[in-house]
């Protein structure tokens, strides 16, 4: 067989042992992402719990983040904000005062944009909703009128005065109904899945890289070895 045809099939077959690793890496990333998703699943499926139990006054936070909660309170008239997102939906945020005298920012549900939303109810409220860290900040542009254009606790803390929780929550369809409000999507934090498998997928790859380096490696080595003997012939 030719030299050129013999290196073609070691290429080939590098090629090919290469794709068949990439593709196990990519299965095994996937893995680790359902199992994230399902994880984050089921702790926003779990029962509320009193949030001022899981959130201390000095501000750590326990184990509660994507977990739904129970928050006892007062909304601040006036104190509510219009959340821009960059999908183009309109989320109506507002200040929930616990006993403690911080600042729950609740995500009371959305609104068609252009239009105001209702106040929020007053006296004594229990809201129920699932924790959530801070968003991170955003860089599309804002019209008149909004202010925000994610829940960022440290820009949100520039416009109300009271001291803020540490995170924030987005009540459920049937609360935002009552108060007159379209739900919100509650976008959960990621689930920390499987370790293990996130390295296992990295570990397919590293060895697809490999087997491929090593066929154009042998690949050449054949080159070398065809035209040491072909100069060794011709010397005799």
């Amino acid at each position: 067989m030719p030299l050129r045809a013999r290196q073609a099939l070691v290429i080939l077959a590098g090629v090919v042992l290469a794709a068949v690793m990439a593709g196990l890496g990519l299965w095994q990333l996937q893995v680790f992402t359902d199992q994230g998703n399902a994880s984050a699943q089921a702790r926003a499926q779990q029962s509320a719990v009193p949030l001022l139990d899981h959130v201390g006054a000095d501000g750590t936070v326990g184990d509660v983040y994507g977990k739904p909660v129970i928050a006892q309170g007062q909304y601040l008239p006036g104190q509510q904000e219009r959340v821009l997102g960059e999908d183009g939906v309109v989320r109506v945020l507002a200040a929930l005062r616990l006993a403690d005298g911080r600042v729950l920012p609740v995500v009371r549900g959305t609104i068609a944009a252009g239009t105001e939303p209702p106040p929020a109810p007053s006296g004594q409220r229990e809201q129920v909703g699932i924790f959530l860290p801070s968003e991170p900040g955003t860089d599309h542009a804002l019209t008149s009128g909004y202010s925000l254009g994610s829940v960022r606790l440290a820009q949100l803390a520039q416009l109300w005065p009271e001291p803020l929780m540490p995170g924030f929550i987005t009540l459920d369809a049937a609360e935002s109904a009552a108060q007159g409000l379209s739900p919100a999507t509650v976008q959960l934090p990621s689930g920390e899945g499987s370790w293990r498998n996130s390295g296992y997928a990295l570990q397919w790859w590293v060895f697809a890289a490999f087997g491929l380096g090593m066929a154009l490696k042998i690949a050449q080595s054949m080159g070398r070895r065809e035209r040491s003997r072909n100069v060794t012939m011709g010397g005799g």
